[in-house]
């Protein structure tokens, strides 16, 4: 049951949704290939019109040129089931070949009212289990945050499926619901196969559990259990593919992992991209060079927290850890895309939940991090004509993060809230921090006022989105540090948080 606190804080978020996608989505009107709003609705022709052995497959009915599945099955039955529910609505909207690229105002609302479906259905329900009985400052946090908005109903995805899931498999976790945490972030894996950002602190966190079991028996029966809900989960998931045959399975997974599509593709806030400008790596490394390298990189650098994590477990360092580790994995992982950041976003919102209300990071780290996320996504999105509900949307962040303490539900203690913004720092050093805030996000503004009015020089035609990737990527690394001095408690500024969350 829904308390009102939590019906007016989703009807709310809803109304910003719906305002969002008003506006352009991912390729409208740009064709041949548009963008991905009709890989979206192809991938629900696809699967209502063909056999499940040739979803991914190249065939004379799927062009995998043409916007081929690339993502898990659990997503191709998604796009099945609303392939369904469009083909009930308007049998156009999914007729094999001669739907593609179709933009009619009826079906553009069809999709766009998918979209707040599965956060009725999935993100909100997922918020509620999350938060408890009233709104927490995450759950304000998880339901208007800029980014995930603005990536799902401007750009358009189904991300919220995917998150949705993994906050349910978190709230599992801090509820020691071991198993069923196993099963849901087994389901968000077989959703976005960039979940793996969030695999290493669940299987390090489990670990650690099963290894402090009191017997040896205990010990192996706790890591039993856990090894078969996720083999019992994956053969659920995968037992179309398994039945039809191993190629078959195998192309799904040569489909969700497409090695040769290079280190990146558009420019994106990551180490890799920015390095590319001064270095050049796409032209002097082979693709399998640069793998192997990014491979590396990341797992090494991942390490330190998760293996804090395996010695020191608890909720605490279970969510620091998943932000690390994803931050870790977007600035040095292979093929990162500019939204792949909603993946560091969404376990830095969850964490301000078990970290003190006047800690450093959840007055003013966490909300300054996400402005800059929502930033670095600027170029994509304005790229489809959503430079403004971006720039209200953050300018709406910004407010809202001031005055967090006046909207949560006054049944909270008020010792668990507090502005994420300091209003009066307490040291000398809090105050130099929030100076530099405050030039950063003028900063943001500036870039993004040179991106929106002064056009780039012709030489340099991809300047500003150069530019804005870079800016953003050496935020991403200073706060890899900061997080990480966070997590592993080494300064008692950064670090301050209530051991009663631990």
């Amino acid at each position: 049951m829904l308390s009102l606190d939590y019906v007016i804080l989703f009807s709310f978020s809803l109304v910003v949704r719906w305002g969002v996608s008003l506006w352009p989505y991912s390729g409208a009107g740009v064709k041949p290939l548009h963008g991905d709003y009709e890989a979206q609705r192809h991938w629900q022709e696809v699967t209502l019109n063909l056999p499940i052995q040739d979803w991914y497959n190249h065939t004379a009915d799927n062009d995998l040129n043409y916007w081929g599945l690339d993502y898990p099955p659990l997503t191709a039955y998604h796009s099945h089931l609303v392939g369904r529910a469009a083909n009930i609505v308007n049998s156009s909207f999914t007729e094999l070949h001669t739907s593609r690229g179709i933009e009619s105002k009826q079906h553009k609302l069809f999709m766009r009212l998918s979209v707040i479906m599965a956060d009725i259905l999935v993100l909100f329900p997922s918020i509620r289990v999350y938060s408890g009985a009233n709104p927490s400052m995450a759950a304000v946090f998880l339901s208007l945050y800029p980014g995930l908005i603005m990536i799902d109903h401007g750009h358009f995805q189904y991300n919220n499926i995917s998150l949705g899931l993994f906050i349910l498999a978190v709230a599992m976790i801090n509820r020691n619901r071991d198993i069923l945490a196993s099963f849901f972030f087994c389901l968000a894996l077989n959703y976005k196969q960039m979940e793996l950002y969030h695999a290493l602190p669940f299987f390090f966190y489990l670990l650690s559990k099963a290894m402090k079991q009191p017997t040896i028996c205990k010990k192996l029966c706790k890591l039993a259990l856990i090894g078969l809900t996720v083999i019992a989960t994956f053969l659920m998931v995968w037992s179309p593919f398994l039945y039809a045959g191993l190629p078959s399975t195998l192309q799904v997974v040569t489909r969700i992992f497409p090695v040769n599509r290079g280190i990146f593709e558009d420019k994106v806030a990551n180490f890799w991209c920015s390095v590319d400008i001064f270095l050049k790596l796409k032209e002097r490394l082979q693709v399998n060079e640069l793998g192997l390298l990014c491979l590396a990189t990341t797992f090494i650098l991942s390490l330190p927290c998760n293996l804090h994590l395996l010695f020191s477990p608890s909720c605490r360092n279970f969510l620091l850890a998943q932000v690390n580790t994803a931050l870790v994995f977007f600035l040095f992982s292979f093929h990162v895309h500019e939204k792949t950041i909603l993946l560091v976003s969404i376990p830095a919102i969850l964490a301000t939940s078990v970290l003190s209300s006047q800690s450093v990071y959840t007055r003013m780290l966490g909300p300054w991090f996400l402005s800059i996320t929502t930033f670095s996504m600027l170029p994509l999105l304005a790229k489809e004509g959503l430079s403004l509900p971006t720039c209200a949307l953050s300018v709406f962040w910004v407010v809202l993060c001031t005055n967090i303490e006046a909207l949560l539900p006054k049944t909270i203690t008020k010792s668990r809230i507090s502005s994420p913004l300091p209003v009066e720092p307490e040291s000398a050093w809090l105050k130099g921090l929030a100076v530099i805030k405050v030039v950063s996000l003028l900063g943001c503004v500036v870039l993004t006022a040179l991106a929106t009015f002064y056009p780039p020089p012709q030489r340099y035609p991809f300047l500003w989105p150069a530019v804005i990737s870079l800016y953003s990527a050496i935020h991403f690394a200073a706060f890899l540090v900061a997080f990480h001095v966070i997590q592993f408690n080494l300064s008692n500024p950064l670090a301050s948080v209530s051991k009663k969350y631990n």
